[in-house]
């Protein structure tokens, strides 16, 4: 086995481990390992074909709980941001902004500690967050952050919010893969090699699932806001 496979496999079982845990993450963990030994553009890809297919599992599953009315809310900003997202990908150099990402999600932490209550978010602001989030999904499969954002505001337990969470990244990826393929950042070579850690991703799923049944919401809150931590400083430092 190659590195570049070795660490595909670990980064994606990692990543979507944790996604079926808490509901997001799965960008945010498995592509520091997937960078190690390879473009940004190619990681992007790949975290991309399984989440396509991930989140019909996942829609599935959580229907019921999913907040349609917040998904559809979010879904037209979110869509212009993907497109701007992924033109960077393709044409500009986007590490700076992989950066002020890490920062912004780590001041997110930091606050999240000295306030007690959720900050209220203006109407106008949602669609802000909204736009920033598909940008940053189209960009670097990591716009998981600030969704949170706008759910932990709007939803009233983890259930909805991890549910909706999933409905959200499951949006983002139907309107992110076509304009992947349409701008020559996936190929088929990458859609090939995903068939090898297909066994993996599933065995995630599965764990993620029966750690997250064992798990109170109070210490699912912790695991989120530490995972935010600690994806912001790795998205700062690992460029």
């Amino acid at each position: 086995m190659d590195t570049t496979l070795l660490l595909l496999i670990i980064g994606i079982f990692a990543g979507f481990f944790i996604q079926t845990v808490i509901g997001f993450g799965g960008a945010l963990i498995a592509l520091p390992f997937l960078l190690i030994v390879m473009p940004l553009s190619e990681a992007v890809s790949y975290i991309s074909i399984f989440y396509l297919i991930s989140s019909p599992i996942y829609v599935y599953k959580e229907w019921d709980q999913i907040d349609k009315n917040l998904l559809k809310k979010i879904a037209f900003s979110s869509f212009f941001g993907v497109l701007a997202g992924i033109l960077v990908l393709v044409y500009g150099k986007p590490l700076i902004l992989k950066q002020a990402l890490g920062v912004f999600i780590i001041l997110f932490v930091l606050n999240s500690f000295r306030v007690k209550k959720n900050v209220v978010i203006l109407k106008k602001t949602k669609h802000i967050l909204g736009f920033l989030g598909g940008f940053f999904s189209g960009l670097f499969s990591t716009g998981g952050p600030l969704y949170v954002i706008i759910l932990q505001n709007e939803t009233t337990d983890v259930k909805t919010f991890r549910a909706t969470m999933f409905g959200t990244l499951a949006l983002v990826t139907l309107m992110r893969i076509p304009v992947l393929i349409a701008g020559g950042v996936m190929s088929m070579t990458q859609v090939y090699n995903s068939f090898y850690v297909l066994p993996f991703f599933i065995l995630a799923l599965f764990l993620g699932k029966k750690v997250y049944l064992k798990l109170n919401e109070a210490l699912i809150k912790r695991v989120v806001i530490a995972l935010l931590f600690v994806s912001g400083v790795m998205l700062v430092f690992k460029v």
